[in-house]
């Protein structure tokens, strides 16, 4: 349930606006939130988790009448009857109609409670004009209707889409923004303090303010999308057992849970239900209305996990979360629980939230169906794990594991010697952070970049020429494979390769390929091999005594030099065999014009994925660079025959980072990519360095070019 507390956290500031000013604002937006609505819309209770729209405004003035008038000399209560009828949970204020059976209370009228709120509101606004002492019992009263105003939109939700008709409680309610797929970001840990800090108003949950050891972790900067939840729902996430904690396989077998709450399987793809009616499901958008049972489920899929409030919190503070307060509320994997030295204030204003902390967890942010402003990032809402009716939402967190922990190392250290050269330059492998990943992507989809086009075109063409001839046990072993997307190309014309083996530094780029392919390719055993392909590999037993076809699409040769791309091509040999032959993609020599715009297109799209990695010193490595204090420049070599790409400083600087001082001259480039191009002599000549001799080759206009090595 929303907290609720009614007991505040002091002291509070001075409001900016005057109390009545306050409080007509507030009221008025709940009788704006009803307008769509009919009297019988808002007597009917949909289950017993949600009440009537009338109960909310009930309620809410009960709480006004209660509270604030009921202590003022010579107040006379409007009805009697209400005070049983509209309380909620205060056992200090008497018995109250049970809360399943709000539903049932067909009298008093809508236009009874109307004219409720109206006298209720006449005598409020002449109190708050007098300098009686309420600022603690209003703001506390103020918080409890706009959380009851999001109550009010979910309980609407939740009634409407049982209706047949999907009819709209808000016919105009706008659409959750999509976006890019969250990237995570490592924070330090440490002793931090998390709680309230007593500047404001809070509720008593929110303190005390406390010291909290949190490890080293990574927490994703945007919510997890629909399209990700529509992958774990094809990969079988709802059918599997052990990605479930106990309680919730049981709770999803028992009520057939297959999709969150209001996705409907519809024969034009999945819609979802939402304030608006239902609506074709946008992919790219968050997910909402899941349980702790599915977003646990959905972070052990995923190989991450929730994160903890004390972890949140932090983030936010930190201003590194995204879709923090807009979507929908933020599963944690913390029970709702108290703080240390937490303790419930005396009589009724202080009964609601400690008798809850059992069995509920806690979710932090804030969601589009909360008021502006209303939400903080100590603020602590709690439901049950079953619940999903609710506007929940769910944000991926994870350990930072050894693994990541030695390549954050190695960054700062490359970072720091990069950076001290008397020509500053970066590896471009670290260009590929999520967001530089999100951006290579965008790349691929500019007009001016051809090399992904043709070459996949290329494939599509040649692809029997280059496989049709495979022995029915061969092995397929890609290196980089990515989302190995072009890998279905060789896959469609090859049945008869009966296993893959993708090699890759992603562990979820591999986790997302082999969950793809084996709904499109039943037959294929994948056996993914997480790794540098520029190391070392021991092949996975799949492998042993059958015949190996290497794929390294992409061109991906030339963004090494000379000497190391002959050298990796021998680490390729050595662990493919003697006998293995090599499917490599090269793009070729060609007019300056169009490498130039390839490297450097007209929507910035380039510009913008070498401008991250500056973005990426920035968040992980404590960097100050202003990103508009450099120029993207892009170049060719003609005597190297490759395209560089740099950063140029604009002006003399001085910018931090890894812990360490650097100065950038104006007009001084940090050097981050080649792209070498090659001609079929250069290719020929390279492979056979490496004790590889070109088979044969296809040149596809504008010049790109696949080779068969053996």
């Amino acid at each position: 349930m929303l907290t609720c507390s009614l007991r505040p956290n002091l002291p509070q500031p001075a409001a900016t606006s005057t109390r009545a000013e306050r409080y007509r604002r507030v009221r008025d937006r709940t009788l704006a939130l009803i307008e769509p609505l009919t009297a019988e819309d808002m007597v009917v209770q949909s289950m017993p988790d949600a009440s009537p729209a009338k109960w909310h405004l009930a309620h809410t003035t009960w709480f006004f009448e209660t509270f604030l008038l009921g202590a003022q000399p010579g107040y006379a209560v409007f009805d009697d009857s209400f005070a049983y009828l509209f309380n909620s949970y205060y056992e200090a204020l008497g018995a109250r109609q049970p809360r399943a059976q709000r539903g049932l209370l067909t009298r008093p009228s809508l236009e009874r409670v109307l004219d409720y709120r109206r006298h209720v509101d006449a005598r409020m606004r002449a109190l708050l004009e007098t300098d009686a002492d309420v600022d603690a019992l209003l703001d506390l009263g103020l918080a409890h209707e706009e959380q009851h105003q999001e109550l009010l939109l979910m309980d609407m939700l939740h009634l409407f889409s049982l209706s047949p008709l999907t009819p709209a409680a808000a016919p105009d309610w706008p659409r959750d923004q999509g976006g890019r797929k969250g990237q995570f970001q490592v924070r330090p840990g440490g002793l931090v303090e998390i709680g309230h800090d007593g500047q404001g108003f809070a509720f008593d949950n929110e303190g005390p303010r406390h010291k909290v050891w949190l490890q080293p972790f990574e927490i994703a900067d945007r919510l997890v999308r629909n399209a990700e939840w529509r992958d774990f729902i094809n990969d079988n996430g709802y059918g599997r057992p052990e990605l479930w904690l106990s309680d919730g396989w049981a709770w999803a077998q028992t009520h057939e849970v297959r999709a969150p709450f209001y996705w409907r399987d519809t024969p034009d793809g999945w819609a979802e239900m939402t304030l608006a009616g239902l609506r074709p499901l946008d992919m790219d958008a968050p997910v909402t209305h899941v349980s702790f049972y599915e977003a646990d489920a959905f972070a052990r899929w995923s190989g991450a996990r929730l994160p903890l409030e004390a972890e949140w919190e932090m983030a936010a503070r930190d201003g590194v979360l995204q879709q923090a307060f807009d979507v929908g509320w933020q599963w944690t994997a913390s029970a709702y629980l108290p703080y240390p030295g937490f303790a419930p204030g005396a009589g009724a204003v202080g009964e609601y939230n400690g008798k809850f902390m059992s069995g509920q967890m806690v979710l932090r942010g804030g969601a589009a169906f909360t008021p502006d402003g209303h939400a903080r990032s100590t603020y602590r809402n709690f439901f049950a794990p079953d619940k999903r009716w609710m506007r929940s939402s769910v944000r991926l967190a994870r350990d930072l594991d050894p693994a990541r922990g030695r390549d954050d190392a190695g960054f700062a250290a490359d970072v720091v010697s990069g950076l001290s050269a008397r020509q500053k330059s970066l590896s471009p492998k670290y260009f590929y952070d999520a967001a530089g990943s999100d951006l290579f992507e965008a790349i691929c989809r500019t007009p001016e970049y051809y090399p992904t086009r043709s070459e996949t075109k290329l494939l599509r063409d040649i692809a029997k020429e280059l496989v049709g001839d495979l022995p029915s046990d061969a092995v397929l072993v890609e290196f980089g494979s990515g989302a190995s997307d072009k890998t279905r190309l060789l896959l469609d014309a090859a049945p008869q390769i009966k296993a893959y083996v993708p090699i890759d530094v992603s562990a979820e780029a591999l986790r997302m390929a082999k969950a793809r392919l084996a709904q499109a390719y039943p037959y294929l055993s994948v056996a993914p091999v997480l790794g540098d392909f520029t190391a070392r590999l021991d092949l996975p037993s799949e492998t042993r005594d059958r015949p190996l076809i290497g794929f390294f699409p992409g061109s991906t040769l030339g963004n090494f030099e000379p000497e190391a791309a002959q050298a990796l091509l021998r680490t390729i040999r050595d662990a493919l065999g003697a006998q293995a032959r090599l499917i490599l993609g090269a793009d070729m020599v060609k007019d300056e014009a169009t490498l130039l715009a390839a490297y450097d297109d007209a929507e910035g799209v380039t510009c913008a994925f070498n401008k991250n990695l500056l973005s990426r010193i920035n968040r992980e490595l404590g960097g100050t660079f202003d990103l508009s204090a450099f120029d993207h420049l892009a170049l060719w070599n003609a005597e190297r025959q490759r395209i560089e790409m740099h950063l140029v400083s604009r002006f003399d600087q001085i910018v931090k980072a890894a812990g360490h001082t650097f100065a950038f001259k104006a007009g001084e480039r940090l050097h981050t990519e080649n792209s070498h191009k090659f001609t079929q002599d250069s290719l020929s000549r390279l492979a056979e360095g490496a004790g590889w001799r070109v088979a044969r080759s296809w040149i596809s206009p504008p010049g790109f070019g696949v080779f068969v090595l053996t």
